[in-house]
């Protein structure tokens, strides 16, 4: 399991390893693209590779966007492009391009939309 969070944020959200089969990793607030890019090359890439999943399940939130009220965080349309291609790479690569994506969370209902459309079109290869 590999994810990204605001923190601190809520209380308990992962900032403290569960195990090691988890790579929950804490995004301070204010955070835009370009850190969370850095983040998620330097903690999940290596560390998908090596578990090579048959398949991937992906909770989608988009509640990080920019536009969205409830975080602090600064990630754009780009980013999900670019996390979305970060990830079906190692699906194409293990899994035979096996992903299951959820709706998650997103409450700003023009920047989930858009950025839904974003993670849309890489994982139909548009």
């Amino acid at each position: 399991m590999v994810s990204i969070f605001q923190h601190p944020l809520y209380p308990y959200s992962g900032a403290v390893p569960m195990g090691t089969n988890m790579v929950n990793v804490p995004v301070p607030p204010y955070s835009r693209g370009a850190q969370v890019r850095e983040l998620i090359e330097a903690n999940w890439m290596e560390r998908l590779d090596a578990f090579a999943p048959e398949m991937i399940f992906v909770s989608a939130g988009f509640d990080a966007h920019r536009d969205d009220d409830l975080g602090q965080l600064g990630l754009v349309e780009a980013d999900y492009t670019w996390i979305t291609q970060r990830v079906k790479a190692v699906a194409d690569k293990h899994a035979q391009g096996r992903i299951v994506s959820c709706l998650e969370g997103g409450y700003n209902l023009g920047a989930l939309a858009r950025s839904v459309a974003a993670h849309l079109r890489v994982l139909i290869g548009a």
